[in-house]
């Protein structure tokens, strides 16, 4: 097997390299649930960064948050896991930088929130503001090929 050399992918995401804390809002119609979390991002070598979180649940509760990050140079794209233990499956991404470099879009697909066994595409998407200051939000897309925002969570590193 042969090593793979850091690229400019994997610099970037190194950005996300430290402790956070946020707080996230996963009902925008409901505006004043506001629920508050911490995260730490550690390197895996040059090639891999991963998060773990903690945070209140709607609802009450306390859940922890695992991501995966990193770059596939032979498929040109960001690839990673998220889980939680909230639920039992695994989501795998996939994804890519826009122009600006500045926003990650992750790419999954996994249970609707219909509940009747069909599947969503989501996007999971990372825009970095600053170096101590970054979004993470979560959109689905509907039946009628638009995407909708349905999390919403304002980091900042401390």
């Amino acid at each position: 097997m042969q090593t793979v050399e850091p690229q400019d992918e994997h610099r970037w995401l190194q950005q996300l390299v430290g402790n956070w804390t946020y707080e996230s809002n996963c009902s925008p119609d409901k505006p004043d649930e506001i629920f508050k979390g911490s995260e730490t991002f550690r390197s895996i070598g040059d090639l891999w960064v991963v998060g773990e979180s903690t945070s209140e649940m709607p609802g009450g509760g306390a859940s922890t948050m695992q991501i995966t990050l990193g770059f596939d140079p032979q498929k040109g794209r960001f690839v990673g896991t998220w889980l939680g233990s909230m639920m039992a499956m695994i989501w795998a991404y996939e994804g890519f930088l826009d122009d600006s470099r500045k926003i990650l879009t992750l790419e999954s697909e996994g249970p609707s929130f219909s509940g009747d066994g069909t599947t969503a595409k989501y996007r999971d998407i990372i825009e970095l503001r600053s170096p101590t200051e970054r979004l993470f939000y979560s959109k689905v897309l509907g039946a009628d090929g638009n995407w909708t925002e349905f999390m919403k969570a304002h980091y900042q590193k401390t």
